[in-house]
């Protein structure tokens, strides 16, 4: 099971605090970037600052058309961009930038959408994000109605990746893996362990 810490901070020197704590175990470090629009929260999202942090990431935008930021993150190095299917207008260009940069395009969708929307991107896209609690704020409960959609999208599309982020802990890690994700997005859990690594260890062994 892969392992990924998220970044969800309001300011530059609160991202490198979090970064700093998690980038010497975590093989890929998760940055939630919010513009106050698509979420009602804003968090730090400056692509120029993040240029200054040596890590692998993965970027989640959480923004009104992503289509016009996603290449000043992709030019800042993010090895993977998180797009959501409410706000994308543009697959095609959202594809072949990520792959103009040899970076990877995952499709994200909020709780409250249908998982069946996403499987008409299930040929363009290999890899998916189901959020398991409301796009924005770190520290929700996670929304157990997510189960029958990693379910259902693991049946509908077999090889693809999927991802489940929000509310991510060892309890509801284990059944997002039973379930058939392959991937664990987690903030607070992490984060507000005594012990961040060792935190991350215990899901990474569900």
């Amino acid at each position: 099971m892969q392992v990924i810490p998220a970044i969800n901070a309001t300011s530059y020197a609160g991202a490198k605090k979090q970064i700093e704590q998690v980038a010497q175990f975590a093989e890929i470090i998760h940055i939630d970037v919010v513009d106050g629009k698509f979420a009602l929260n804003i968090t730090w999202g400056s692509p120029e600052e993040f240029k200054t942090f040596a890590a692998n990431f993965e970027v989640h935008l959480m923004v009104d058309n992503p289509e016009s930021v996603i290449e000043d993150w992709l030019k800042a190095g993010a090895k993977r961009i998180i797009i959501h299917l409410e706000a994308m207008t543009d697959p095609v260009y959202i594809l072949e930038t990520c792959e103009h940069y040899g970076a990877e395009a995952m499709l994200a969708i909020n709780p409250g959408t249908e998982v069946g929307k996403l499987l008409p991107h299930t040929d363009e896209f290999k890899a998916f994000q189901l959020l398991a609690v409301n796009p924005g704020l770190a520290g929700q409960k996670f929304q157990h109605s997510i189960i029958n959609k990693i379910e259902l999208l693991r049946e509908k599309s077999p090889n693809a990746k999927i991802e489940v982020d929000g509310g991510v802990n060892a309890e509801t890690g284990k059944l997002a893996k039973e379930a058939g994700a392959d991937m664990l997005v987690s903030a607070s859990y992490i984060f507000e362990s005594k012990n961040p690594k060792k935190a991350y260890e215990q899901l990474k062994n569900l």
